[in-house]
């Protein structure tokens, strides 16, 4: 399991039981939530005792600013449960003050190029709201394609859930190709 990464401007590391109030707090952030669960507030006992230790666990990373020291988000690099191992899903959450500045790009083509060069990746798949262009652009800027919409059952629908589900997807012969270009 990957345990520490790093790149030109970003530190990504295992979480650990201190960043516990650096998640709560991109968890309770509406504007980073909107897409995910309509902003609503999750509770600190929550992240506390399920989603930390779950990402502890399962393969998600703390992005730090390198130049600061400063938890900007996070990433993972996992297949779906039930899913192929060869297929691992690309996510990313990041601050609100990290918007725009290439991380979200960055830390995923550090990540896109582990999972072909050194994990065998057979292929790296993303998805997002149709209606999260934020998403969708640094998914195409990292050379994922769009594959589909799909639509899932909400039991409190979110604004633009109508809109669907997209994923995008980036097999390993065209990142074989763009390598060698």
């Amino acid at each position: 399991m990957l345990i520490h990464l790093e790149t030109g401007r970003l530190i990504l590391r295992r979480f650990t039981e201190s960043d516990a109030d650096d998640l709560f707090a991109l968890h309770n952030d509406p504007d980073v939530m909107r897409h995910l669960n309509g902003g609503k507030p999750t509770p600190r006992e929550v992240i506390v005792q399920e989603t930390l230790p779950r990402f502890m666990a399962s393969g998600f990373l703390a992005a730090i600013e390198k130049s600061t020291g400063t938890f900007i988000g996070w990433f993972h690099l996992r297949a779906p449960r039930g899913k192929p191992a060869d297929e691992p899903e690309l996510g990313y959450r990041l601050h609100k003050a990290s918007w725009g500045k290439g991380y979200a790009t960055e830390g995923s083509l550090a990540l896109i190029d582990m999972a072909f060069g050194e994990l065998g990746a057979r292929r790296v798949f993303a998805q997002t709201m149709a209606v999260n262009l934020g998403s969708r652009r640094v998914m195409e800027k990292c050379g994922l394609r769009f594959t589909r919409t799909f639509f899932m059952d909400w039991e409190d629908p979110l604004p633009g859930s109508d809109q669907g589900e997209v994923e995008y997807e980036l097999p390993r012969a065209d990142w074989e190709a763009r390598r060698r270009t």
